[in-house]
């Protein structure tokens, strides 16, 4: 008698949810490891060799490297892309990113002009006799 190699659903052996388009190898691994490797190694070496004119300029370096590695993680270790859930998942992405810089720009905005706007104590003991 032969044997089928079907599970309860009709489906095979294998766990298929659809072909997506990205299969998961060791290859994919390795380079995200890498890549991660080196975007973290160069923002060390621009902060541990002061290569750079100023912290500002450094600061700002080390952002721009820090956003391209979260990309390389999303790729390579979370496998998002335009074909996974119908693009669902990449949607549900912008839109937590645009919430975040909504709600941090407007932080920042907020506690800047409540500095600006802060009424002056020239002496602290003056403080204490205000009606």
């Amino acid at each position: 008698m032969a044997e089928h190699n079907h599970d309860s659903h009709g489906h095979g052996s294998h766990d298929s949810h659809g072909d997506d388009g990205f299969h998961v190898s060791f290859k994919g691994y390795a380079t995200g490891f890498i890549l991660s490797v080196i975007l973290t190694a160069i923002p060390f070496w621009l902060v541990m060799g002061k290569v750079l004119p100023s912290p500002k300029v450094t600061g700002f370096v080390i952002l721009g490297f820090a956003a391209v590695q979260m990309v390389v993680h999303m790729i390579y270790f979370l496998h998002m892309n335009a074909k996974i859930e119908g693009g669902w998942s990449l949607l549900a992405l912008l839109f937590t990113i645009a919430l975040v810089v909504i709600m941090l720009a407007g932080s920042i905005w907020v506690m800047y002009h409540m500095n600006a706007n802060m009424m002056p104590t020239p002496d602290p003991a003056a403080m204490r006799n205000m009606p």
